[in-house]
């Protein structure tokens, strides 16, 4: 079976940040155009985190999307995983394998191990991602872009950010906190993203 390309946009999930339970969200963002879900939430114990999976991809399934597991440890056999900076490569190799980056070395690091995609972030100031050095923007981005894997720029990224985030290269664009607090949101990234590659 051939892998799924990488998506243009990937909605990152967080419950902290849910407006309502996390198959609702979702489901409210695969209804205003998602197509591709990270589940995040690492806290989640193995087996609750599985079950989460599964009540996603009963959600993505029917409209032929793609869950993505944070992380390699316990990932169900078959599915994507998108690593954080620190991860080891897995020792079996996922369809499909993104990687966390907010650095040049990290960057170099994923194309090296051959990711299919990364993220950097932060795009712009976001109290998601504390802690990772200021934002990058667009002038930032577009000096992490060049000798990556398709890029998706994260933290902080607006519809109205995503014009100039594919300007500076990105393949497309990753959101977490708008989306999981109106999911609703989702369609704006769809409109915006769809008005670049017009």
């Amino acid at each position: 079976m051939t892998p799924a390309p990488v998506p243009r946009l990937l909605l990152v999930t967080d419950r902290s940040q849910a407006s309502r339970p996390l198959p609702e969200v979702v489901a409210g963002a695969v209804a205003a155009g998602a197509r591709a879900v990270l589940l995040r939430d690492k806290d989640l114990p193995a087996a609750g985190r599985r079950a989460l999976a599964r009540d996603l991809r009963a959600v993505l399934d029917p409209v032929g999307g793609q869950l993505v597991w944070a992380g390699a440890a316990h990932a169900p056999a078959g599915l994507p995983v998108h690593l954080s900076a620190a991860d080891p490569f897995p020792a079996v190799r996922p369809p499909l394998v993104g990687r966390s980056c907010h650095s040049a070395a990290e960057v170099a690091r994923a194309a090296a191990e051959g990711c299919d995609w990364v993220t950097l972030s932060p795009y712009a100031p976001t109290a998601s991602k504390p802690g990772y050095g200021p934002a990058l923007g667009p002038a930032g981005l577009a000096a992490l872009v060049r000798g990556a894997p398709p890029v998706l720029a994260l933290g902080g990224v607006r519809p109205g950010d995503v014009a100039d985030c594919l300007a500076a290269g990105a393949h497309g664009i990753a959101v977490m906190g708008p989306a999981m607090r109106d999911p609703a949101v989702v369609a704006g990234y769809r409109a915006a993203l769809a008005a670049s590659f017009l």
